[in-house]
This record gives C-alpha cells, sequence and structure tokens, in this order.
C-alpha cells in the first residue's frame, strides 16, 4: 500500500554568505546558497536559501510503501535505492547572473530515521529533519548527517 507523506527539513545556523576554500585551493566561496537537489538532477534545485539567513525550510511531497525489509520512502527530491535513501543540500555559489554552482553537498541519511519515527511520520503525514547546516569549522555542513546532527521526528499536520 502507498501512502503519501512529507518530510519537511527545518535548518538553523547558516554559515554566513561567504566560507573558506576547500582544502588545496586558494579561492574562497562568495554569496553562498543552500538548496534541495532533485533527484538525478544536479541543477534542478528547491528553493535556495542565502548562506546568511536566519532559517530555512523546505517540504516535500513523497510516498511511502511498506515492504517486507520496512518502510520505503520515494519523491522527486529523494535519492538513493530502498533502504539507502537520503537527502542532498547542495551548497554553491550564485553569480551576478543567478547561477547556481555547487561546491558541496550534506546528505540527509533517512536510514538513520528512528523506524517507529517513520512508521509513525506515515501515519500522522509528516516528518520533519532539524539541523544546523554550520559544521565545527565555521563552513556549510557537508557529507553524511544523522542523529545526532540532525533530529527526526513525526509530527501531525491537522
Amino acid at each position: 500500500m502507498t501512502t503519501g507523506m512529507r518530510i519537511r527539513i527545518d535548518a538553523c545556523d547558516l554559515p554566513g554568505l561567504s566560507c573558506a576554500p576547500a582544502e588545496g585551493s586558494d579561492q574562497a566561496y562568495r554569496n553562498i546558497h543552500v538548496a534541495v537537489q532533485r533527484r538525478d538532477r544536479r541543477t534542478e534545485l528547491l528553493d535556495p536559501q542565502p548562506g546568511d539567513a536566519p532559517s530555512a525550510s523546505w517540504t516535500l511531497k513523497c510516498t511511502t510503501t511498506a515492504p517486507p525489509t520496512g518502510t520505503d520512502v520515494k519523491g522527486p527530491y529523494l535519492q538513493g535505492r530502498p533502504g539507502d535513501r537520503f537527502i542532498y543540500l547542495s551548497w554553491g555559489t550564485v553569480d551576478e547572473a543567478g547561477t547556481f554552482t555547487m561546491f558541496r553537498r550534506a546528505k540527509l541519511m533517512l536510514d538513520a530515521v528512528p523506524a517507529e519515527t517513520l512508521t509513525a511520520a506515515t501515519r500522522t503525514g509528516l516528518l520533519v529533519g532539524r539541523l544546523g547546516l554550520t559544521d565545527a569549522c565555521g563552513n556549510p555542513l557537508c557529507a553524511r548527517v544523522v542523529p545526532p546532527a540532525i533530529t527526526w521526528t513525526a509530527v501531525s499536520i491537522d
């Protein structure tokens, strides 16, 4: 059985509009933004937010199914294979023409959502992930993101 659900990502502690260069580079990143990346489309982004915003939030429509191996979540902004789904938050610079050029990504791992939370979200209709987007060095958060760096809760959408 397929059920409709939403995933909302609530982010705070954004790193600002610039950050230090990548290791081995002398080019700092300026006018940075963050957005959710569409599956298989690196340049199709959902609602880019400036890196100095006080907070950012994205809501993704998805569906869930309950195969024998556990709940599977699918949708246009969900990446990966069953059992290894994730959401990419892409960090990039935005030039004067409005072109977004990605330089790093955070991978929000859905297999790290506690099973009971995902089951409850399937019933309530909304799974919420809350996280800060600045890493320990003051740069945009990147790499695999799992609890405790992100907190997942099921919320009723009455």
